[in-house]
């Protein structure tokens, strides 16, 4: 979801760039590794180190409240993710949401910004034991969906998504937004959704794709 179909990841890392300033750390190019992409728990731990203070628990509750004031305000749709979502809708392709970010905020952005697309079921990070880059939420949903996780496309945008996909054993398809993300063999990269289209999802399924 964020970064990947609406412009999220910036709204996070301002978020972030929020709270670490209230704990006295500057955020910086060298934190983004453990902000973008990660599930709160593991930016709050990580805000906690850098700072030398603040309770996780509490930081983690503040990132929460400070990504959900910002995404209610709006967050756009990325280029493509509009055309791409319809295109599956209408060659009858299920598809399903799988987001590190919590329930609260799944629900502000499939109630806004996604609120016209049928998705199958959306999956937050409340809803596995163990979210991205563990491999236990593609798994999940693939499992929902009814499929073996190898005839699953995952899209992403993140290392700590790819990683998670990869590791659930679905072909993944990268769309690099605020980090780059390592070349593996099971994946595959665009630029743009403007340039993925059904297609060229069900190619990422084939073997050298």
């Amino acid at each position: 979801m964020d970064g990947t179909l609406v412009d999220t990841e910036v709204l996070w890392w301002r978020t972030t760039e929020e709270t670490a300033g209230g704990l006295g750390h500057r955020l910086t190019d060298a934190d983004a590794p453990e902000v973008v992409g990660r599930a709160v728990e593991d930016t709050a731990a990580h805000l906690v180190r850098v700072s030398g203070g603040g309770d996780p628990s509490e930081v983690a509750a503040a990132l929460t409240a400070g990504f959900f004031r910002r995404v209610e305000a709006g967050a756009p749709m990325r280029p493509g993710a509009r055309r791409l979502l319809a295109a599956l809708e209408a060659e009858g392709v299920p598809f399903a949401l799988v987001s590190a970010s919590p329930r609260v905020v799944v629900d502000s952005v499939v109630g806004g910004s996604l609120a016209h697309v049928p998705f199958a079921f959306t999956l937050s990070a409340d809803d596995t034991a163990r979210t991205k880059p563990h491999p236990d939420p593609y798994r999940a949903a693939a499992e929902r969906l009814g499929f073996a996780p190898q005839a699953c496309v995952a899209v992403e945008d993140s290392p700590d998504g790819a990683a998670s996909a990869e590791a659930a054993g679905c072909a993944v398809l990268v769309v690099p937004s605020l980090l780059p993300v390592p070349a593996s063999p099971p994946r595959s990269f665009a630029g743009s959704l403007e340039n993925v289209t059904v297609a060229r999802l069900r190619r990422c399924l084939m073997p050298g794709a």
